[in-house]
């Protein structure tokens, strides 16, 4: 399964916060909203959902029939890059359309555009900027995970000991 939630792109430590606010036995998911809300910045109903979803996708959350509960697993930043490149759509398209030179939002984001589903498309009336916004938190991420490089120019595949990727 791909997650589609892309929110706005924080540090590890953020998710390891919004992580521990969430119970090691099943809550429903207005309570893990507001465990969230409370431990962190983010004030948002919406934004907080999403981070709810997006620490599913990264295996740090998961959810049974009774709701949303801890994982025990740890986890570093190269599980939490795997995860990410697995389970949220459009990360395989994007880091396969980077490269030793840099590109932009625009490109990153024609990379993944004819893969965007159609209902995903009539959900909004506008949804071009909407999947814009998303490309970019999913490159920011990428950036965090350390699997895209971001420069002046855009982002990158990151250059370890000189070479690519």
């Amino acid at each position: 399964m791909r997650y589609k939630v892309a929110p706005p792109a924080r540090s590890c430590s953020f998710l390891e916060t919004a992580r521990t606010a969430i119970p090691l036995v099943p809550d429903s998911e207005a309570d893990c909203c507001r465990a969230i809300q409370t431990a962190t910045d983010v004030s948002d109903r919406e934004t907080v959902q999403e981070y709810l979803v997006f620490l599913q996708a990264l295996g740090l959350v998961a959810e049974s029939d009774r709701g949303y509960y801890r994982t025990r697993e740890d986890v570093d930043r190269a599980d939490l890059a795997t995860a990410f490149e697995e389970s949220v759509f459009g990360v395989d398209m994007l880091l396969a359309a980077l490269g030793s030179e840099p590109i932009d939002t625009d490109a990153a984001f024609d990379a993944v555009r004819d893969e965007i589903p159609r209902w995903e498309r009539e959900r909004h009336a506008d949804w071009g900027p909407v999947w814009r916004e998303r490309v970019t938190n999913l490159l920011e991420w990428a950036e965090i995970f350390g699997l895209a490089e971001k420069t002046d120019g855009g982002y990158r595949h990151p250059i370890k000991h000189g070479t690519d990727r």
